[in-house]
């Protein structure tokens, strides 16, 4: 999956308090509408709100209804993915929480209750973001007595999981040099497999048809028998994880039921076929399906997606996003889908790896009705789906921008990050005034013009096999280029998405403080950057300073013993990274992974480590959290007699309420 996380340096701060109260709203827009709910260590919790859900008739309602269902019941598949001691330890948590007996008012359960949101939020006792273990900065003692008390035993290993700071440290670990399987928690393989046997069971597999290749191991995790040889346990109504899948499936059958039309039942038709088995074919017919069914209000995203988890790339977290379209930005939007012809054209890649036709890419600005599994807490703004590439070439693609979650990043955001890095106050009130719609272009050219841009050439593999640990950098940082590229383009104007350029400079600030410094405060001193959309920033911004020194396109400022990176000369640094797309494009084109990781390895990876400490001393004292998610919208279905006729949608305040309330509710495993 191509997805793009919310990062505008300015704008991802909010300054409110919270209340931890329940409140419910009725469905309608608030002009004093409480964003945030909660604040934790280094996480802001906030809500969104579904400013078209009245829009929707009932049966609409009820078709989201259990698309979102659908998505919660697979919710325990995410948190075992996630580590394999993962459900335990959750358990264990909801248990002390949960019961009456515990002391809430102790410090020992202050501190514990900070490591449990912490868990809640990431799926799972390792970073969400930065993949490192949680520190178990509670009473171990007192832990384990009140688990006495509650009849509950940890194994020994479990008690390690949580307070051995070195036993299972990263969750996935892509560090140059490593054994990338022995070196990751993460539950995708067993723990014995390594990275060269894992290689050599998937160079073994042949496809039938070369040319449409499925999506080997997307769907399993990868485990030895007792005779030592090496299998995939598929996830599917018939292998791993069969009580939540068929969960899965019977939401998704009662959506079937009430969709808004043939294609949309034809689709969930071929997932449940493909649930049921776990045939990767049968993914591959669902994709062609849903790629395809572009009309209705309400659509989805369901499945085993995202391969940011696996450190080798093959294998999908569970997800789902369901999500109702915002006619008016849609219609405003199209016109991007509508060029994206005339962007590949003029594309500064080469023109053999340019696409003649480029099909079936469609846009919407959506609101989400309610997210799970990978998507949930922490959620992308922005989806390119299908991933496999033949599809993309032959059927196109859908691009999604998450309307209302951007408007609820924008709306919770203060202006302390601003006020401190900004290195003028021309700066700041263009940001002010265009960052908004500069973030939101960038996000609508990265999903639908970046992702659906170039091809591979004859011969050469997919990017996992080629590219390896490095693809999902490389591509992230291939479509942010296409955005930067193009946001400075004339045709922006030309097609009214942009009254002038100054949108697309706020961007280009935006994109170079926040790749060169801003980004430094969401990782420890000492640490290397490891998450893919972190390194493709630096990878760009870096680059990008480096290759305009000689002129000084990005000047590096100190001021008064502050540091700002400044643009000079906003045309050639365009041009900059168009050289850098092109140069990217190939490496993705012609399977060059020595290229590939040299580019990551050289300007992705290291930290300034003066300036890493210059950026948490300045941010220190704004006391912002460097990392956003959301609580779900409550949906109630409202019944006559055993028909459920309407749903009810309500805005919940209590983020470890909801944590607590899916786990008695949505645990199948």
């Amino acid at each position: 999956m191509k997805r793009v996380l919310f990062m505008g340096a300015m704008a991802a701060i909010a300054l409110s308090s919270c209340n931890p109260k329940e409140e419910m709203h009725t469905e309608t827009d608030h002009s004093d509408f409480q964003w945030q709910v909660d604040r934790f260590a280094d996480i802001k919790v906030l809500r969104y709100q579904i400013p078209s859900w009245d829009d929707l008739t009932p049966q609409q309602r009820i078709y989201a209804y259990h698309l979102t269902q659908a998505g919660l019941a697979g919710r325990d598949i995410m948190w075992d993915c996630n580590y394999r001691h993962n459900l335990e330890i959750r358990r264990a948590l909801e248990a002390i929480i949960s019961s009456e007996s515990v002391d809430k008012a102790s410090a020992e359960y202050a501190d514990f209750e900070v490591y449990a949101k912490r868990v809640f939020f990431a799926n799972g006792i390792h970073h969400h973001y930065s993949n490192m273990k949680f520190a178990a900065d509670f009473d171990q003692d007192w832990f384990l007595q009140t688990l006495a008390d509650l009849g509950i035993e940890l194994s020994e290993e479990v008690q390690r999981a949580i307070f051995d700071p070195s036993f299972d440290a990263k969750k996935v670990n892509r560090a140059d040099g490593v054994d990338l399987l022995l070196a990751s928690a993460v539950n995708f393989y067993a723990p014995d497999i390594t990275q060269a046997e894992a290689e050599a069971f998937y160079a073994a597999k042949e496809d039938a048809d070369p040319a449409r290749p499925v999506s080997h191991g997307l769907n399993s995790r990868l485990s030895r028998d007792e005779n030592g040889e090496i299998y995939e346990e598929v996830f599917s109504a018939r292998g791993r994880y069969a009580s939540s899948i068929k969960e899965i499936m019977g939401h998704l059958a009662k959506a079937q039921a009430v969709a808004e039309n043939e294609d949309q039942a034809k689709a969930l038709g071929l997932l449940i076929e493909y649930y049921e088995n776990g045939d990767l074919t049968k993914w591959d017919d669902y994709n062609i399906a849903w790629v395809s069914t572009t009309g209705g209000d309400v659509d989805y995203i369901n499945g085993f997606v995202e391969v940011y988890n696996d450190p080798m790339g093959y294998r999908g977290s569970y997800e789902t996003v369901v999500q109702v379209k915002d006619f008016d930005a849609s219609a405003r939007m199209a016109v991007v889908a509508d060029n994206v012809q005339w962007f590949e054209d003029n594309s500064p890649i080469m023109d053999e790896h340019k696409k003649e036709s480029v099909v079936g890419v469609s846009y919407k600005i959506v609101t989400v009705a309610g997210e799970a599994g990978d998507a949930s807490p922490a959620t992308p703004i922005g989806v390119n789906l299908p991933n496999a590439n033949w599809i993309r070439v032959e059927h196109g693609s859908k691009s999604v921008s998450l309307g209302n979650i951007e408007d609820a990043y924008h709306a919770s955001a203060g202006k302390g990050m601003a006020e401190e890095f900004g290195f003028s106050t021309m700066h700041n009130e263009r940001a002010e005034k265009y960052g908004e719609l500069g973030s939101k272009m960038h996000t609508a050219l990265h999903e639908v013009v970046g992702h659906a841009s170039g091809k591979i050439n004859p011969g050469v593999g997919t990017p996992k096999e080629t590219l390896k640990n490095y693809r999902s950098t490389l591509e992230e940082a291939r479509a942010d280029l296409v955005a930067l590229y193009f946001i400075l383009d004339d045709k922006m104007q030309e097609i009214g998405l942009m009254e002038n350029k100054e949108a697309g400079y706020a961007e280009f600030d935006n994109y170079i403080s926040n790749g060169m410094m801003l980004q430094l405060r969401r990782i420890l001193p000492g640490d290397d950057i490891e998450e893919d959309h972190m390194r493709n920033r630096q990878l760009v911004a870096s680059w990008a300073f480096e290759r305009g020194q000689e002129e000084n396109v990005i000047e590096r400022k100190v001021i008064d013993g502050k540091t700002y990176f400044v643009i000079n000369d906003y045309d050639k640094l365009r041009g900059y990274y168009g050289e850098l797309l092109r140069e990217i494009q190939r490496i993705k084109s012609e399977g060059d992974f020595e290229a590939g990781r040299n580019l990551v390895e050289t300007y992705g990876v290291k930290v300034d480590a003066e300036l890493h400490a210059e950026v948490l001393r300045r941010s220190e004292p704004l006391n912002l959290a460097p990392y956003s998610g959301f609580v779900n919208p409550e949906m109630e279905p409202v019944m006559e007699g055993d028909s459920i006729i309407d749903i009810k949608v309500s805005y919940p305040m209590d983020f470890l309420g909801q944590m607590l309330r899916y786990g008695s509710t949505y645990s199948f495993e």
